[in-house]
């Protein structure tokens, strides 16, 4: 009987260690009902309440996650995942070039490994609206899209060459408490070129062929904003197997799994 209860005693302490591990670094993002700067025909979308990463997922977090689903691995990912970049600052299977820190954003991964990586930590991608939602403030300002400096500083790094070698969380946290959703790499969204689809909803996302290629048009709701034309544009020429050096990824968590 003793053994019994200790061992429901530290299957608990597992579960606990592991949910721990899952919010750790996850900031609240209180939903509500906005219009993105683009889209198909000005509509408004509701964001709900979910958690959303600090920071974009590092190459040390990336390496954790290979070491121990082996599939992810540089020579193992098989190419209908990930095209020949997959990794391609990496040495090996398990070792990074010298150029490379630890706490740089994990780069050269495609959606599919995206993907992967944030449904083994119990979370998943972040939608577009979602990301956008969070992006759309500054320091202090959860909505600075009206702010002309607001777009310029993003421009400028839009512009700035090798961010992706500086370290996450250098850049100044945002009034959500999240870092480097400008300033360091682009990044992954679960639907990521969705707003160029041409179906009855662009939150049609559940197709598979919506998510390999962009094709379409932009239609702007503020034809001023180029930086997030510039997003909407780079979203809509991936396919879901490119990895590029200068796109990376964070997770997001829907509330209802924190209960």
């Amino acid at each position: 009987m003793k053994a019994t209860v200790f061992s429901l005693f530290t299957l608990c302490l597992m579960v606990q260690s592991i949910m721990i591990g899952q919010t750790k670094d996850m900031v609240l993002i209180e939903g509500s009902r906005y219009i993105p700067l683009y889209g198909r025909d000005s509509t408004v979308v509701e964001v709900k309440d979910f958690k959303m990463d600090i920071y974009p997922v590092t190459t040390a977090e990336y390496i954790q996650f290979v070491e121990t689903h082996p599939k992810w691995r540089k020579s193992k990912v098989i190419s209908l995942f990930a095209d020949k970049s997959y990794l391609a600052d990496w040495k090996m299977d398990l070792k990074i070039r010298d150029s490379i820190s630890e706490k740089n954003p994990i780069t050269y991964v495609s959606w599919f490994a995206a993907k992967a990586y944030c449904e083994c930590q119990g979370k998943r991608l972040p939608t577009v609206d979602e990301w956008e939602y969070v992006a759309m403030a500054d320091e202090t300002t959860k909505d600075a899209r009206v702010k002309p400096d607001y777009n310029q500083q993003i421009l400028a790094w839009y512009e700035a060459p090798r961010t992706k070698e500086n370290k996450v969380g250098q850049t100044k946290k945002n009034a959500w408490g999240v870092y480097d959703l400008h300033g360091l790499v682009w990044e992954w969204t679960l639907d990521f070129n969705s707003v160029l689809i041409t179906g009855e909803s662009r939150k049609d996302v559940d197709k598979d062929s919506n998510l390999f290629c962009g094709s379409a048009a932009v239609n702007a709701t503020d034809l001023m904003n180029y930086a997030a034309f510039m997003r909407y544009a780079i979203r809509g020429s991936l396919k879901a197997k490119y990895s590029m050096k200068n796109l990376g990824f964070r997770c997001v968590q829907d509330l209802k799994e924190q209960r």
